[in-house]
């Protein structure tokens, strides 16, 4: 049986064009998320309330805290590193024409997961590629339209995948560092949107945000729907639990491509007591 919640509730109201990839810092005891079509990388401190708002020379698509302080940035030109000091450099610099950084994820080995896509979403113009922080790159999928949630199971064994157009949520095993036997996990029927960022609980479940879905949905381990978190606005992108014990659920969203966008389309949501998540590995770089 689905259980179904309504979140209302507003973290951040704010007016992003693309918010995206939140994700919780234990060290800074913030949030991070980004609004790639701004260019801006905002942080959130739940306890203060405190907000701070960086912006990059080009499109952002994801931000991640690294294990020595900073960030790890996936531009639209590659991967760059923010410093502790503010300073920015580029670990592993890559621009095609046309082409940007999308959302991105750190695997348990503290390597970085990071999606591309073509600005015209051509089919297999992206790619999703892994990085070390000594800036070694591998492409591990080279035939990718929307690389987007990237999540790992409780026990690291399995990686979860999406490619949006597809309407799937793939999952590989994951051993020594690679990601092996793609198979399909759950899909999205017709109708109910497009899965985008993901997150995995401490229960191994899976929880997806639906674009044009209006909804945040959480499959089991086995791909069965049981929850479903129903939103004011259409476009939710991801979701990551957060807070001191990791048990509030942020929700980012976007306004862009909406003739007339909900007031809360662009804002940070948030569900508080919303399930137990993982603590997640800095990029260790």
């Amino acid at each position: 049986m689905t259980t179904a919640y309504d979140v209302h509730e507003v973290a951040v109201p704010a007016r992003a064009e693309l918010g995206e990839g939140p994700t919780w810092d234990p060290a800074a005891g913030r949030l991070i998320w980004v609004d790639i079509l701004s260019s801006r990388v905002h942080t959130y401190d739940p306890a203060t309330g405190a907000r701070t708002v960086r912006t990059t020379g080009q499109h952002v698509g994801a931000a991640k805290p690294r294990t020595g302080g900073g960030l790890v940035l996936n531009l639209r030109d590659g991967v760059g590193l923010v410093d502790p000091d503010g300073s920015f450099r580029w670990l592993h610099r890559d621009p095609v024409p046309g082409r940007r950084g999308n959302d991105a994820a750190v695997a348990p080995d503290g390597s970085l997961w990071a999606g591309t896509m073509r600005y015209d979403e051509t089919p297999g113009g992206g790619t999703l590629t892994r990085l070390t922080g000594d800036g070694a790159a591998e492409t591990v999928l080279d035939d990718v339209t929307v690389s987007n949630g990237t999540g790992w199971s409780p026990d690291g064994r399995l990686m979860y995948y999406v490619d949006t157009p597809t309407r799937r949520i793939d999952v590989f095993d994951f051993t020594d560092g690679r990601a092996v036997n793609r198979r399909e996990f759950a899909r999205v029927e017709e109708g109910a949107g497009f899965p985008d960022g993901l997150t995995v609980d401490a229960e191994g479940c899976v929880w997806v945000a639906l674009w044009d879905g209006g909804a945040v949905r959480r499959y089991t381990p086995a791909g069965a729907l049981d929850r479903v978190l129903t939103l004011p606005v259409p476009r939710p992108t991801a979701c990551a639990f957060g807070g001191p014990a990791l048990t509030d659920l942020y929700i980012t969203t976007a306004r862009t491509g909406l003739t007339a966008p909900h007031p809360l389309a662009g804002s940070l949501l948030v569900l508080p007591g919303g399930g137990q998540g993982l603590p997640q590995p800095a990029f260790a770089g």
